[in-house]
């Protein structure tokens, strides 16, 4: 993006616009995974290059194509195949972190990585919360299960 924006003189309107639209991403909207974040900035990324940087020539395919083929090795199953994200809503509410973890790793069958919790409610003993974990097979029958899910992934 700098090499493409390099390239062309730049005025305030455009320095403005960009700031423009990386606030109505971040603050405009609902609260957004890493991934779409990734998708929205890639994308932007791609517009500015396929744009601005017309005067590269090979150079701006080039980092176009590898937007793209960082965007596709990420966002890859095969990469992360076995961890998984979540929203869970158990009920009752646990403030400590690590019953929850605890709590979680039992319920899923899982060992969890990260748990956020985005809803404690004390009054309606329930709580919300955004889990990421790594299935991890206990005996063969679940290891043929989760090779069945890849395959119909």
């Amino acid at each position: 993006v700098s090499a493409a924006l390099g390239t062309v003189s730049i005025n305030a309107g455009l320095g403005l616009g960009l700031f423009g639209v990386l606030a109505i991403i971040r603050l405009r909207s609902a609260e957004l995974d890493h991934h779409e974040i990734a998708y929205y900035f890639s994308a932007l990324a791609l517009g500015i290059i396929g744009g601005l940087g017309a005067d590269m020539g090979w150079p701006a395919l080039a980092l176009m194509a590898l937007i793209l083929a960082v965007a596709a090795v990420g966002d890859s199953a095969a990469l992360f195949k076995r961890y998984r994200s979540q929203n869970v809503v158990l009920d009752v509410a646990v403030a400590n972190q690590v019953e929850l973890t605890a709590r979680l790793e039992v319920l899923l069958g899982a060992r969890v990585v990260s748990a956020t919790v985005r809803k404690l409610d004390l009054v309606n003993d329930m709580t919300d919360v955004d889990v990421r974990f790594e299935l991890l097979p206990s005996h063969p029958s679940d290891s043929i299960l989760l090779q069945a899910q890849e395959v119909a992934r």
